[in-house]
């Protein structure tokens, strides 16, 4: 998620785990973690979830249940989106999530905006097969996140609809057809 992230040109990352923000200055960081500290987090913040999401336009979590509240979210920039995508129970209530930010995302099917890997893995592999590659690459990656995005048309989008459902039509076919481009 973070390489995707930062290759669609996502800037000023922090990325937190049960420690706290992953910096530089941290003594537990094994490989990934270096990893994620020399990409990321390039003002060194050192606190918690709590502080890295004060004044944040973006949280998307995929950790754990429960460990923000609307409070949380309230401390956002205003217009911030909310990916909390821990399943089935997510990291912040999506019910308390929308009395402050602008979109909300979850994994879960009785909420909008549901972000499920069925959305993109059908159409990843029949774009793969088609082209016969051999390699998935961070380029087919990217655009398959581009095409299932254009699924939503501009008169369709809104807080409520930034992802088509998983029982749209087109998405297999938009993502596979994506996928087999970039790979020609």
């Amino acid at each position: 998620v973070l390489r995707l992230l930062l290759a669609a040109g996502a800037r000023n990352v922090v990325v937190c785990d049960y420690l706290g923000a992953v910096h530089s200055g941290r003594e537990d960081l094994d490989d990934s973690l270096r990893w994620i500290a020399e990409h990321t987090n390039a003002e060194g913040y050192a606190g918690d979830l709590r502080g890295a999401i004060k004044g944040a336009d973006v949280f998307v979590g995929v950790s754990a249940p429960g460990i923000l509240t609307g409070d949380d979210i309230a401390t956002m920039a205003d217009g911030a989106v909310v990916f909390a995508l821990a399943n089935p129970e997510p990291e912040v209530s999506p019910d308390d999530a929308r009395e402050h930010a602008a979109v909300v995302a979850t994994g879960r099917s009785d909420y909008p905006n549901q972000i499920n890997n069925v959305l993109a893995f059908p159409g990843v592999f029949r774009g793969l097969l088609d082209a016969q590659a051999s390699v998935v690459t961070q380029e087919m990656l990217l655009a398959a996140a581009r095409a299932l995005a254009a699924v939503v048309t501009d008169e369709e989008l809104g807080p409520n609809y930034i992802i088509p459902s998983v029982f749209h039509a087109d998405v297999s076919t938009a993502v596979a057809a994506a996928v087999r481009e970039s790979a020609g």
